[in-house]
Formats: C-alpha cells, structure tokens, sequence
C-alpha cells in the first residue's frame, strides 16, 4: 500500500517534466498561426495577412504552457507539444 503515493509522485512529476520538455516555442505558434489563417481563407493566406498575424503575435511562456496574443487578443494556446489556433471574436 506505501508504493501507491510514491507512484503518484514518480508519475505527476514524469508529466511535469515532459510539460516543461514539450512546451510548444514561439516559432511553433507562429507557423501555426500562419497555417491557420491560410486554411481559412486562402486568400488571406496568398496575401500573407498569417505571417503578418505572425509577426505581430507575442509569445507568453508559462513554463508548461504557452500562448500568443495578438492586439491583447488570445490567438493560440500551447502544450505538450501542441498548439491550438483560436478564431478571435469580432465582437471587440
């Protein structure tokens, strides 16, 4: 029954590190911004308006996670590796 709390705290700190390890760099969320906004409109992306999202964005590290914001507007989100592109509201 002792060997269940140590697991946990081998395992937790494992997914940690990996976080920390993984954390997506300023260059993944650029090219995901890029690729995004030429998916949606390839247009857009013909103009290059994504690598001017890109440029733009600024990269927030935080350690296990990361994310760019663009006009104080969230745009993408990062982990483990990965990054998510956010469509930003029209409404602001």
């Amino acid at each position: 029954m002792s060997k269940n709390p140590i697991l946990s705290i081998a395992v937790t700190a494992i997914v940690v590190a990996l976080a920390f390890a993984l954390n997506p760099s300023a260059e993944q969320h650029r090219a995901k911004i890029k690729a995004a906004v030429a998916e949606r409109s390839p247009i857009a992306g013909a103009l290059g308006i994504g690598a001017l999202a890109a440029f733009a964005s600024t990269y927030h590290p935080l350690g296990v996670a990361s994310y760019t914001t663009v006009n104080d507007r969230t745009v993408s989100v990062g982990a483990f590796g990965m990054v998510f592109f956010i469509q930003p509201s029209q409404d602001h």
